[in-house]
């Protein structure tokens, strides 16, 4: 087992990366809970539901509660209906949530956990690639029918347990849609680690170790930025990196649709081209797209209105006074947030999907 330390103005906690460390939940428990409620999704309540609640059982009073698999129940519906579950179990102020799931578990249970009763601790125990991203940093939140995470808080996990065991059960969807957010690390960093990733092919299988060390080196980036910038004023922004145009594509073609880190590769092509405008620039498009490619992402656009896109671009977080602010790129490694004109992103956005369904 691995571990690595995320130390914020608000909490210190730690991410832990093993195998098998589903069934030792207890090791990284250090309170005396009056109870325990775990959230988790109907895919992963097949596979591992029963190995995490075993164990805890033996020293905790557990409930649990099933949510659809999916983007959907990301949803202000849904999490009401986990707090009324919640306070049918008994679950109060001294009690633990754990989200076992996804990145779509990973946020709502975190959301739940930080409005319950006015917030109450959670685990987050993380069961795909892509929720190395969304696990760490301690932002959670649900969908609204507008744009993606716009009801959300700060609220950060007593714990983060990474069993890398869990990956192996992940769909290749779910798998490609996790290293797109490994990639953006890659290429937001310095030194930056993309040369490494470009070179993963997700369609041959990646041993533990490999899995293990690229999840290390992805979350070492999120938390490096998490504890410079926690409420994301100015840094953290760049994480964003490829989600303005992710995010308004997940939300203008339908939650779940087109996976997050699908969204987020197309995202990142997109801020390649806008990045060469802005600053004169050449970066590895080509490059970024045949990895895209080797990895079966899908990269054309199903037909989608160019002003509806950035219509919905303007309701992403990082907007100021209806200004689209974008993160970009000046280099790989080097990443910037600028406020950019509509007409001009909407001129590039209908050049590029054109090119890409020439591709």
């Amino acid at each position: 087992m691995e571990s690595l330390s995320v130390k914020t103005n608000t909490k210190d906690y730690n991410v832990f990366i093993g195998k098998q460390l589903r069934f030792r939940v207890n090791d990284f428990i250090k309170q005396n809970y009056s109870s325990v409620f775990i959230i988790t999704d109907s895919n992963v309540e097949l596979l591992y539901l029963e190995d995490v609640l075993r164990p805890l059982e033996k020293h905790h009073n557990v409930n649990y509660t099933i949510v659809p698999a999916g983007e959907s129940s990301k949803s202000i519906r849904v999490y009401f209906d986990l707090v009324t579950q919640a306070i049918e179990s008994g679950l109060d102020r001294q009690g633990l949530i754990i989200a076992l799931g996804g990145g779509m578990i990973g946020d709502l249970a975190g959301f739940v956990a930080s409005t319950f009763m006015r917030g109450i601790d959670f685990i987050q125990m993380p069961t795909t690639v892509l929720a190395h991203d969304s696990s760490v940093g301690g932002k959670v939140a649900i969908n609204h029918p507008e744009g993606k995470n716009l009801i959300g808080n700060f609220h950060a996990p007593q714990a983060v347990i990474f069993d890398v065991e869990t990956l192996h059960t992940v769909p290749l969807k779910e798998l490609r849609s996790g290293y797109a957010e490994i990639a953006k690390h890659s290429l937001i960093h310095t030194p930056s680690f993309w040369e490494e990733i470009k070179k993963v092919n997700i369609m041959h299988a990646m041993s533990d170790q490999e899995l293990k060390q690229h999840l290390l080196k992805g979350i070492a980036v999120k938390a490096a930025i998490v504890e410079q910038d926690e409420r994301e004023t100015n840094i953290r922004q760049y994480l964003n990196f490829g989600h303005t145009l992710g995010h308004a594509l997940e939300s203008e073609l339908g939650y779940g649709e087109m996976t997050h880190g699908e969204a987020v590769a197309i995202g990142m092509l997109y801020a390649f081209r806008v990045s060469s405008y802005v600053y004169n620039i050449t970066l590895p498009y080509e490059e970024l797209l045949g990895w895209m490619k080797k990895n079966q992402f899908p990269f054309r656009l199903p037909a989608v209105s160019v002003s509806k896109i950035i219509q919905r671009m303007k309701k992403d977080k990082k907007t100021r006074n209806q200004h689209i602010q974008m993160v970009l790129l000046k280099g790989i490694g080097n990443p910037t947030i600028v406020s950019v004109d509509d007409r001009d992103l909407a001129d590039i956005l209908e050049k590029f999907i054109q090119e890409l369904l020439e591709k």
